[in-house]
């Protein structure tokens, strides 16, 4: 099949991560998969595997994450038999690219508990499919957007950073922040964007009983870290709250910390928190459009209802206090639930299924 997936751009967050994840094993398995970006460079950009060709739609980088000049006519030359649209603007422009090219499969995605521009709410009433990557995004698409529940499959987000196959335990990074093997280490992935909301884990934290010995580790970059850092300085909690900057691979991240926290109010299905599971980890969330399905609810993971910040630091508390021999015991089904649910295969096998029925809808109905 000749496969087209879209994205605006390349910056570090999961939806692009998902993008290079599929196009590269799609070009993997044998498929002509071509990733599409409407501005150059990002983060990201360098993780496109050479059998994937990554064609680019600004000239230049303008900064505009909406402009994509040439998109319908590259479409069109290239004769595509799906084309995949990945995140908010790609989304925005599927419903016309399925007008204007009825021949083709276009997809759209549901990845995102914010709210959906005009353009997007039109395009998932006009694509021949949606994908929705958790049961409740399927779930809000039937009830909010009105799509026929025959025209959406859910798929999870697949597992970007393969677990290690043996455990092992990353102390000398612990050691480099001053945690003791007694520390509990909290650790956040993501873009310091307002949605993300990494202040409310500062503010959670910074409540925490006094005795209690923990730190926080915060990965990531953007526009709210300074704010962030700022606030840290004023609670001082500079000894105890930890700013490592962007990693493109996280895993040193996840095999040295214990718990995975997460304070965005308007996060879809979480990378980082299939991620973290998978290595082990433990999760503590506040409620979101699938958050409840990364983990194994009250048992690998626990969910907060929004703005319960007493709710989210007693359930912490009641995490660091856990006895060893329990939180190990929690650690293993958090593997073994997220290896088998989020496995790479398995959601590209997913995908590529939906894909050959789509295309070749007669045949499959044979």
């Amino acid at each position: 099949m000749k496969i087209l997936v879209v994205q605006d751009y390349l910056r570090s967050g999961g939806t692009e991560r998902q993008s290079v994840l599929l196009t590269n094993e799609f070009a993997a398995a044998g498929h002509d998969a071509t990733l599409l970006t409407f501005r150059p460079g990002g983060a990201l950009a360098a993780t496109v595997a050479p059998a994937a060709p990554h064609h680019i739609l600004q000239p230049f980088d303008l900064g505009l994450d909406w402009f994509a000049p040439g998109l319908l006519r590259f479409a069109r030359r290239s004769v595509y038999d799906v084309i995949l649209c990945m995140g908010r603007m790609a989304n925005c422009y599927a419903g016309g690219l399925q007008h204007r090219l009825p021949a083709t499969a276009v997809v759209g995605t549901m990845r995102t508990g914010k709210a959906l521009p005009a353009l997007f709410r039109h395009s998932l009433r006009t694509v021949s499919h949606v994908v929705a990557n958790s049961q409740d995004a399927r779930d809000t698409l039937v009830r909010q957007h009105h799509v026929p529940s025959d025209r959406i499959s859910v798929i999870y987000n697949s597992l970007v950073f393969a677990p290690q196959s043996a455990l092992w335990r990353n102390e000398p990074l612990r050691a480099q922040h001053g945690a003791t093997s007694r520390t509990t280490v909290l650790l956040c992935v993501a873009m310091f964007r307002r949605e993300k909301n990494q202040r409310e884990l500062i503010e959670i934290v910074a409540g925490l009983p006094e005795q209690l010995d923990w730190q926080l580790w915060l990965a990531g970059d953007g526009p709210e870290r300074a704010a962030c850092e700022q606030l840290v300085a004023e609670k001082k909690l500079g000894s105890r709250v930890k700013f490592l900057g962007f990693l493109k691979d996280p895993t040193p991240l996840y095999c040295a910390a214990d718990i995975a926290v997460h304070a965005s109010w308007s996060e879809a299905l979480s990378n980082f928190l299939i991620e973290a599971q998978a290595h082990g980890l433990l999760a503590i969330a506040y409620a979101a459009q699938g958050i409840g399905e990364c983990f194994l609810p009250g048992r690998t993971g626990w969910v907060i209802p929004r703005h319960d910040r007493l709710a989210f630091r007693d359930t912490l508390t009641r995490r660091i206090s856990e006895p060893a021999v329990a939180h190990a015991e929690r650690s293993a089904d958090a593997r073994n639930h997220a290896r088998t649910t989020f496995d790479r295969a398995r959601q590209v096998a997913a995908y590529l299924e939906l894909f050959e029925k789509l295309a070749h809808p007669s045949a499959s109905a044979r």
